[in-house]
């Protein structure tokens, strides 16, 4: 019996040895989880129940000049409800109420969601779908609802945003006010204004602290955000939507006319170089136009007869000729090294001035002119082009500028006809807008400005950046040079190509083309026509100049020449830019007082002075004067359209928050 007990004794020892072996390891381990491994799993604990999700700002609005809405940001709101997040107490008291109200504002009955909320909370569902998108007034309005107005943790509403990027004034001008195209909140790319001043339209994110929930879905902690996003700042474009308007619609319908392939029309101030229109459409399958690519942007292509500007501006400035020097056309063609160079009316124009073949656009006569002053010496003529700036990019703003292209003597591939062909241009390559510019030196006397398409960078009324006039190059020519170039421009449209574009009511300047584009190519069934005109108005004291571009007109017209095709959108643009503008005349008696007027601005005023702690009615108010009142309170403002207030989202006698935001639809 000792034996069995000393070995029963034996085993109780071994036992208690093992369990404190096992509870110096538990004890090791505890302390290596608290101290050594403890961070590393609070993290990962903390990480996958509760997380800080990014809250997107709101991005800038890009305006128009004029102040019309060209895009804009527009909240888009889901609301779901947490079922299990509310006490039975204010379920119960809020249920019949929240579904009355939610019929009301969605259109279904009210059994309908007292029925679904119900079975919601009976089957624990913490993510139910009440509503997508939906407006920023319909989402106030939700949110003030009965059990929901206690918010996420004790009403159980949840509120999912996204921002959509709308375009109020509909595809015109879409590719120059571009996109930006992002994934999980990094950027990725972009076109057009969008994406160039992006660092000023997207602001800076907020963070909200979210809690995960049932099947992988997460719901806010509290009912306010960690970091509040900061809106991103308005741009304000240099485009006047009622410039643009009739550019588009202009260019449109000569489209449709030649059932051309694609064609571009920019209209530019001449002074500042901002850009006022700019259309770029492309004919999709169906016969359609519509903004695909910038065009007048990127597209670098040989230019034809509106490069000979060029030839006349060097050959005047060399003093090699002058607009008074006679040439033959020799009936119409010329030969350099076997090629022909041929005039597009048969037969030539027999002997005539220099001015005159230009104003004709006579191959012949210009080709002539710049082969024997520069035959010897081509670096000479080159060399003009290159300081004209005819071989450098604008540096615009927008990305996706075409690269412009002149042979230089020095290239492996100049040959016997590099400068015959450079003269009536051919062997070159230039982008609408780049052709534009120098245009616009000669109408602005010398001064090359840089095209512009933002003037400016405003976070409400303060200005954050204001874009000034660039200039390129000060004077691209001597004063004589630009005074000749000038008045053949002008003669152009009176008694040159541009004849039937001509106008006793207002006077215009500019220079027909017409390219055979991809001529190398395939033969001749490669081969399309490229009709342009380029110009300014009024002649005199010139205020805008424009280009217009049209590829592949249908020849079977039998007027694929710049004049026939290019021409007509040139003049319907500045004849309705001049005929119907608004008559600047005098007006008389500007300091005499209107009662009616002076009542309106005592009343706006007093309104404007009162300190109110409560959201004014502002419905009916013109959108300049709320946006004032407003702003005077510390409201900031979101308006949507033009005209007078037709709704607000905030209603009239709320108190006023600390960064309260108001959004007004005009109309």
């Amino acid at each position: 019996m000792a034996v069995e007990d000393k070995y029963i004794s034996y085993r109780i020892y071994l036992v208690a040895f093992a369990i404190f072996l096992m509870a110096i390891a538990i004890a090791v381990k505890l302390t290596n989880l608290q101290w050594v491994e403890g961070d590393y799993y609070r993290k990962l604990a903390k990480e996958r129940t509760v997380r800080n999700f990014v809250i997107p700002a709101n991005k800038g609005n890009i305006y128009s000049a004029d102040g019309s809405l060209l895009a804009t940001s527009i909240p888009n709101y889901e609301i779901r409800f947490d079922a299990v997040a509310p006490k039975s107490e204010a379920f119960e008291k809020n249920i019949k109420i929240l579904s009355d109200s939610l019929a009301q504002l969605l259109g279904k009955s009210t059994n309908f969601f007292e029925n679904e909320l119900r079975k919601a909370r009976a089957n624990k569902n913490r993510y139910y779908l009440v509503a997508r998108d939906l407006s920023y007034t319909e989402y106030v309005k939700i949110k003030g609802f009965p059990l929901f107005n206690l918010g996420a943790y004790k009403g159980g509403i949840i509120v999912e945003q996204e921002t959509i990027r709308e375009h109020p004034i509909g595809k015109i001008a879409e590719r120059t006010v571009g996109y930006e195209r992002t994934s999980n909140g990094e950027s990725l790319d972009g076109k057009g204004i969008e994406w160039a001043f992006r660092k000023y339209l997207n602001g800076k994110d907020g963070k909200i602290l979210k809690q995960k929930i049932a099947k992988g879905q997460w719901k806010p902690i509290r009912d306010i955000n960690e970091v509040d996003p900061q809106d991103g700042y308005d741009v304000i474009s240099t485009i006047d939507v009622y410039i643009q308007d009739i550019a588009h619609h202009a260019l449109l319908k000569q489209l449709e006319l030649y059932e051309a392939d694609h064609g571009c029309v920019v209209v530019m101030e001449t002074k500042t170089g901002h850009v006022k229109a700019i259309s770029n459409l492309g004919r999709a399958g169906d016969g359609t136009y519509y903004e695909t690519t910038n065009y007048a942007v990127a597209e670098s292509h040989e230019p034809g007869s509106t490069y000979k500007l060029a030839d006349l501006m060097a050959l005047l400035e060399d003093k090699k000729a002058d607009t008074s020097s006679v040439y033959d056309s020799k009936g119409g063609v010329v030969m350099y090294s076997g090629k022909k160079v041929e005039d597009s009316h048969k037969g030539g124009y027999g002997k005539i001035s220099l001015a005159r073949g230009f104003e004709l656009s006579s191959n012949t006569v210009l080709v002539q002119a710049v082969y024997d002053a520069y035959k010897n010496n081509p670096s000479q003529f080159v060399n003009h082009l290159n300081n004209f700036g005819l071989n450098k990019t604008l540096g615009l703003s927008i990305k996706g500028e075409g690269i412009p292209y002149i042979p230089q003597p020095s290239d492996k591939n100049w040959s016997k006809i590099s400068l015959p062909w450079m003269a009536f241009g051919y062997g070159v390559h230039i982008t609408p807008l780049q052709t534009l510019a120098y245009y616009n030196a000669v109408a602005n006397d010398g001064e090359m400005v840089k095209p512009q398409f933002v003037s400016e960078i405003k976070e409400w009324n303060r200005t954050i950046k204001k874009y000034e006039k660039e200039v390129l190059n000060p004077k691209i020519c001597s004063q004589e040079t630009i005074l000749k170039l000038q008045a053949v421009l002008e003669n152009v449209v009176k008694k040159g190509t541009g004849s039937k574009l001509y106008s006793k009511d207002f006077s215009m300047a500019g220079k027909t083309g017409t390219a055979q584009v991809n001529y190398g190519k395939s033969g001749r069934s490669g081969m399309y026509y490229a009709s342009s005109f380029v110009g300014y108005f009024p002649a005199d004291q010139p205020k805008y100049s424009c280009i217009v571009v049209v590829h592949k007109p249908k020849t079977a017209l039998n007027n694929f020449y710049g004049a026939d095709v290019a021409g007509p959108v040139f003049k319907r643009i500045a004849q309705k830019i001049f005929t119907d503008a608004p008559s600047t005349n005098e007006i008389k008696n500007l300091n005499r007082k209107i009662p009616k007027q002076e009542n309106n601005y005592d009343s706006f005023y007093v309104k404007s002075q009162n300190k109110q702690k409560t959201i004014p009615n502002v419905k009916g108010m013109s959108g300049m004067d709320a946006v004032a009142l407003l702003g005077n309170l510390g409201i900031k403002v979101k308006a949507v359209g033009v005209g007078k207030v037709k709704k607000q989202s905030l209603q009239a006698g709320q108190n006023i928050q600390k960064n309260t935001t108001i959004l007004l639809e005009l109309s």
